[in-house]
């Protein structure tokens, strides 16, 4: 990916941001949501000469920043146009929060396989899919943990963070849906993105 795209892309999410932070629904839970984004964003920032990533993997980890940050601004429970999203499955509740937790399956699981590859750590594909799926999950459940431990720490900002909305298997179905991203990101994108790593060696 050229330069130039990936400073349209920062600009972007740049204004993204600076929007989100002007009057969020709540200040606590903004900081909580869009501190991930930030520090990826800083992060990347930091690395790009040293590791520069692929097209791919830059898009969409630009896309998961944008998700949370958007989530950010409103809390996840309150985001516009989100009332009827997945109603079918998960009805009289905004279903932002669904789609965050599938772009923290589909994002760490391009993430983590670029990784591996780059270093060679597996012989096997079918061991690097399995690592990659289990790497997933634990980082699904770790960030569901943080969310339980910023609610014991913070009880105002709790509500808003956890963004359970009433559903008792709210964690569960978040976990659920990070195995549905990384599944979909190996099955989808592998291809893709073994051309673009490719390329990148050369």
């Amino acid at each position: 990916m050229s330069v130039r795209v990936l400073w349209f892309l920062l600009a972007v999410f740049v204004v993204i941001l600076a929007w989100s932070a002007y009057q969020p629904y709540d200040l606590a839970t903004w900081a909580l949501e869009a501190l991930p984004a930030i520090a990826a964003a800083v992060l990347l920032l930091v690395t790009y000469r040293r590791f520069e990533l692929t097209g791919v993997l830059y898009v969409l980890i630009f896309l998961h920043a944008v998700v949370l940050v958007v989530g950010a601004h409103y809390t996840y429970a309150r985001v516009p146009y989100f009332d009827g999203f997945m109603s079918f499955i998960w009805p009289e509740r905004n279903n932002y929060d669904k789609l965050g937790h599938f772009m923290q399956g589909l994002v760490p699981a391009i993430a983590c396989r670029e990784i591996v590859l780059r270093y060679g750590v597996f012989n096997s594909r079918a061991w690097m899919n399995f690592f990659i799926i289990s790497f997933c999950l634990g980082f699904s459940a770790f960030y569901e943990l943080i969310e339980w431990w910023v609610a014991l720490l913070s009880r105002e900002a709790s509500e808003s963070f956890l963004g359970t909305q009433g559903y008792v298997w709210d964690t569960q179905s978040d976990m659920f849906l990070a195995l549905i991203g990384a599944v979909v990101a190996l099955g989808v994108f592998s291809r893709w993105h073994d051309r673009q790593l490719a390329a990148l060696r050369q």
